[in-house]
């Protein structure tokens, strides 16, 4: 027997509440504020790429940083926008598969790239006499296989999703779904569904392991750095924090960012896992508590370093005598 798994639209308009309309705007809001925040962020970085400025390592990791994070806002922002506020245009299975599957590569690698960042800034300003110090020289040479790396990674341990989810438009032969807006996804028990995230899981669970031991050890070494900072304030010595020490810093709240919203998407994810028949205000909360992170990051980043900003007029006005 093949059922459908929407009914006509009109049905839909029908059905539509004031908060669903809500969440469509707040949706359209977060998409298109994170859209233009990151790329603003990647166009500060473009005239590096054509100047005899030397990149940072940091630079690599954060253009693709934001290029993930550009993935998940169009490939789940925009389709979750339009199927909340009853558009019919990514009912093809098909495109629910693709976009869905880039949203999720999108979000192992921005994941990924934060983590990358941590372990890489924590190598850099480790102290001489640490273990870290010997992988100073070596660390930027590896900046962009690692990223790089990351985004074969996530391609392959996001192949499954789609084997999982059907467009809305389809016919198909079983009657359990659950809805995620502009996709349905086939309903498993909740023990299959807490295996399979376990499972999923993992590559995440790592990144955020490595990004707290470097969150740690950081915080550890700025700690140190002060303490030394007071024996020159003492000695009425002028002293301004170094660019390691801003940069560090930056690094440090864009993890913090990112671990708060991270916590807030997985309890709403649980929730509609966990859940046999999840609303659509649920479905569009978890979606927009996924969406934070990749909407905010892009302004954590050019708040507090405005040095892009600098050598992108400079570059410009020298093209302008």
């Amino acid at each position: 027997v093949y059922i459908p798994l929407q009914g006509p639209p009109s049905q839909k308009a029908d059905r539509m509440a004031p908060s669903d309309v809500a969440m469509g705007v707040i949706f359209l809001s977060q998409t298109l504020v994170g859209i233009l925040g990151n790329i603003s962020l990647l166009y500060q970085y473009l005239p590096l790429d054509f100047s005899a400025y030397r990149m940072r390592f940091t630079d690599i990791i954060i253009k693709h940083l934001t290029v993930a994070n550009l993935c998940v806002l169009l490939c789940k922002g925009v389709p979750h926008t339009m199927a909340t506020l009853g558009s019919q245009d990514f009912r093809s299975d098909f495109g629910c598969k693709f976009l869905f599957y880039l949203h999720r590569v999108g979000r192992g690698v921005s994941i990924g790239s934060t983590s990358l960042l941590s372990v890489f800034q924590a190598i850099m300003i480790s102290p001489r006499n640490s273990r870290l110090a010997e992988f100073k020289a070596k660390a930027p040479k590896y900046t962009g296989p690692s990223v790089c790396l990351s985004w074969v990674l996530f391609m392959l341990v996001k192949v499954i999703f789609p084997m999982f989810m059907t467009g809305k438009g389809s016919n198909v032969n079983f009657t359990s779904y659950k809805d995620h807006g502009y996709c349905s996804a086939i309903r498993h028990d909740r023990t299959s569904n807490i295996m399979y995230g376990a499972l999923l899981s993992i590559p995440d669970v790592v990144c955020l392991c490595f990004m707290l031991w470097a969150s740690s050890f950081m915080v550890l070494v700025l700690y140190r750095h002060k303490e030394k900072m007071r024996h020159i304030h003492r000695t009425n010595v002028s002293s301004r924090s170094s660019p390691e020490s801003k940069a560090t810093k930056t690094i440090l709240l864009l993890v913090s960012t990112f671990v708060c919203f991270y916590t807030l998407s997985c309890i709403f994810q649980v929730c509609v896992s966990l859940t046999d028949y999840p609303s659509l205000f649920l479905v569009s909360t978890a979606g927009i508590a996924a969406g934070c992170f990749p909407a905010v990051s892009p302004f954590v980043l050019m708040s507090c370093d405005s040095r892009e900003s600098r050598h992108c007029f400079a570059w410009i006005r020298n093209q302008n005598p």
